[in-house]
């Protein structure tokens, strides 16, 4: 029998007792780990390595963490955990934007550091082998083919982060109906990962805007002031 393989985790940082830090806790756990300490070091080791998790820390020398996560959701689906210095808003709004799954503030606890890359390995992903049963009557202009994770709009193919496409397929399942958010966040992210729900909505405003769906008017995602959203049924 072939031995599983240990997942991948590349860490960006410019601080060399974090990275440190961070290698002994995740490599006692039995990851395979990579370091790279600035931004464009860190999209090389992506290209190179194909890692399952991207930390990433916000604040980096050449290109920030946010760019850096901009560039790499062009060419990889990996999960990306980011970690910044405060804990402000604007800060995990724009990660989260750019295509990251989670963040952590520093100073952090190493040990829940390695929970959350736990839970990010954890989540489930809809398509490939554990594809729902299809989507529904989708409204038109929108097609959406699960076995190829492929979305087009009126013929033109969308590009979607693995995330946005997971939860484009749970909204598609029964169109018309509503996934409350706390809902989404079970199916696309895992019911054991801890989350507020504002991360759904952040997810939500990128795939309109990859849709090029007006929320006030919108063609394909309602939202249901209060519950969650719904994808508009075929007419």
């Amino acid at each position: 029998m072939a031995a599983i393989r240990p997942a991948r985790i590349l860490v960006v940082d410019d601080e060399a007792p974090i990275l440190d830090l961070v290698r002994g806790y995740l490599e006692r756990d039995g990851f395979q780990v990579e370091t790279a300490s600035d931004g464009p070091a860190g999209l090389a080791a992506v290209r190179a390595s194909g890692p399952d998790v991207v930390i990433l820390d916000v604040m980096l020398p050449g290109l920030d963490g946010v760019e850096v996560c901009r560039q790499l959701r062009t060419f990889s689906d990996a999960y990306v955990l980011m970690l910044t210095a405060r804990d402000e808003e604007i800060d995990r709004v724009m990660g989260l934007t750019v295509g990251a799954d989670d963040y952590l503030v520093k100073p952090f606890s190493p040990r829940e550091l390695v929970a959350r890359v736990k839970a990010l390995l954890r989540r489930p992903r809809i398509g490939g082998n554990e594809s729902p049963a299809g989507v529904g009557r989708v409204p038109t202009g929108l097609d959406i083919d699960e076995a190829r994770r492929t979305v087009r709009v009126d013929g033109d193919s969308v590009e979607l982060t693995a995330l946005e496409f997971d939860l484009l397929a749970v909204l598609a399942r029964e169109p018309g109906v509503v996934v409350r958010r706390q809902a989404a966040l079970d199916q696309v992210w895992g019911d054991d990962f801890s989350a507020d729900d504002h991360l759904v909505d952040v997810h939500i405003a990128n795939l309109r805007r990859k849709l090029g769906d007006d929320p006030a008017r919108p063609r394909f995602v309602e939202t249901v002031r209060g519950v969650g959203y719904r994808l508009r049924e075929a007419e």
